[in-house]
């Protein structure tokens, strides 16, 4: 046999090196820093979205109160809100806070039965879901 075939395979180390895990430290705290700050902008751009009651496709129309889009002077409807809602506004609602300011509190019932109504497709239904998301 030569030297070389009595010579075994020098095994590498499975410990990464200290250069390694200090570039890994680094890498992971910097990508801490930057999702931080982008949380904290999604949620705040989630209070800060718009749900227009109704829908501009029915501009005009009355919510009954159960949420549904009825004709204008329909008994026990209500007129359409004043300005879109915003997503804060529609969190407190839903939760059976007080109602935004210049909107009474029957009013404010059946614009929120309104929103919980939202669908897919939807004006104001990214904004409604994105307030339903668990943080």
């Amino acid at each position: 046999m030569s030297d070389l075939e009595d010579q075994k395979p020098v095994e590498q180390s499975p410990e990464p090196s200290r250069r390694f895990v200090l570039a890994l430290g680094a890498a992971a705290a910097s990508t801490v820093v930057t999702i931080r700050p982008a949380l904290a902008q999604t949620a705040g751009s989630v209070l800060n979205c718009q749900i227009p009651v109704p829908a501009p496709q029915a501009a005009g129309s009355y919510i009954d109160a159960n949420g549904h889009i009825v004709a204008p002077g329909t008994p026990g409807a209500f007129p359409p809100a004043p300005r879109p809602l915003t997503g804060e506004e529609v969190k407190v609602m839903l939760q059976g806070g007080p109602s935004p300011a210049g909107i009474d509190s029957q009013s404010a019932q059946a614009y929120a039965n309104y929103i919980r109504r939202l669908q897919a497709g939807m004006s104001g239904f990214t904004c409604y879901a994105s307030l339903q998301m668990p943080r």
